[in-house]
């Protein structure tokens, strides 16, 4: 237990799920579903029952550090690796890989985004066990792949290799299908979603950035006596902006020859858009869902109602709408058209409303 690491990626702005998420407060930092705890927190929550606190490092954007040391106040501000820019995954990773390297030669860690929601949590607790033990022994890269419910489109897939046991060789590593190569997917049984939660130990994954992507590699090389110093900050703070914008499942795991997969099933979801927030949710006899709020439905099916808790909506005559409301913005749009979101939040930044996202 005294060797596992997590890393726990809480940079994103998570547009897509406009007007929840904002610039100043973004969907890892909400509470969803009235539970008291944002999904940052419940991330924080899972991994701590595998490991020490001070083993668990929070990587995001520099103007949220207040935010995360505001709701994980058992965490020592050293543990949170502060981003100067966005530069996707691949670099977000190294620098904590590098902090680790910093700390101690034999490490096992886990990388997890801290956007998703588990619905099983001691069956995902039992298959990071699993991980950890792999690692520990092999150098292989891992990766968690999902069990599909459904020819989803949203999620990237990985075909599994031949074999008896949930561990298996990667054959490949697909981005987000059309809905025909979905459905032929999700009929063949031979492809699981990417979760974009990973484990490796730390002699691999240094060996793999060292070899797959040494133009993010030799970027942390040239500071390595800075981390875990005074000096660090700003050594990163000069640094990443020239780093290139890479996320790890393009820079390395699609290219790596020693990659596995555990396949899975702990009732994973990645709530990365409202539908898929939809989907997860309890529903009415019309399928309607109601976030926190009260709602009073008439004639309506097939919605999501997103509204602060202490105030009422009364929706008539709507089918496959999502309703959203927070503080200066009221969203009204098809749940089938939802990818336009961005589009929306981009028009409005175009317009100097800035104080609108």
């Amino acid at each position: 237990m005294e060797n596992n690491y997590c890393v726990i990626m809480a940079g994103g702005i998570g547009s897509r799920f406009w007007p929840f998420s904002r610039n100043n407060r973004p969907k890892q930092f909400l509470d969803f579903f009235g539970t008291g705890r944002s999904l940052l927190q419940m991330t924080y929550d899972r991994f701590r029952q595998l490991m020490p606190a001070d083993n668990i490092l929070i990587v995001s954007n520099i103007i949220y550090k207040d935010l995360i040391l505001e709701q994980l106040p058992e965490i020592k501000p050293n543990q949170v690796l502060l981003e100067p820019n966005r530069r996707n995954t691949a670099p977000c990773i190294a620098y904590a890989i590098n902090r680790i390297k910093s700390i101690t030669d034999n490490a096992n860690i886990i990388v997890a985004p801290s956007d998703h929601l588990i619905l099983k949590e001691n069956d995902f607790l039992e298959t990071i066990k699993i991980g950890l033990e792999f690692v520990e022994k092999n150098n292989s890269l891992l990766t968690l792949g999902i069990k599909p419910s459904r020819p989803e489109t949203g999620y990237g897939y990985i075909q599994i290799d031949e074999g008896e046991t949930n561990l298996r060789k990667v054959k490949t590593f697909t981005e987000k299908p059309n809905a025909e190569l979905a459905q032929i997917f999700f009929e063949t049984g031979e492809f699981f979603w990417n979760s974009g939660i990973f484990l490796w130990n730390l002699k691999t994954i240094v060996e793999a950035f060292d070899t797959l992507l040494p133009e993010v590699a030799n970027k942390f090389n040239a500071g390595r006596e800075h981390f875990n110093t005074e000096n660090e900050q700003a050594f990163i703070d000069e640094m990443y902006s020239s780093c290139p914008n890479i996320s790890i499942d393009y820079g390395i795991m699609e290219k790596a020859s020693d990659v596995h997969v555990l396949c899975s099933e702990f009732g994973w979801t990645d709530l990365g858009t409202w539908g898929s927030l939809y989907e997860m949710s309890p529903k009415d006899a019309e399928n309607n869902v109601s976030l926190k709020c009260k709602t009073m439905f008439y004639e309506s099916s097939n919605n999501i109602v997103a509204l602060p808790s202490e105030k009422l909506a009364v929706i008539q005559d709507l089918d496959g709408y999502i309703v959203a409301e927070s503080d200066n913005v009221l969203l009204i749009c098809k749940l089938e058209e939802e990818q336009r979101i961005r589009q929306f939040v981009n028009d409005i930044s175009l317009s100097n409303a800035e104080k609108f996202i």
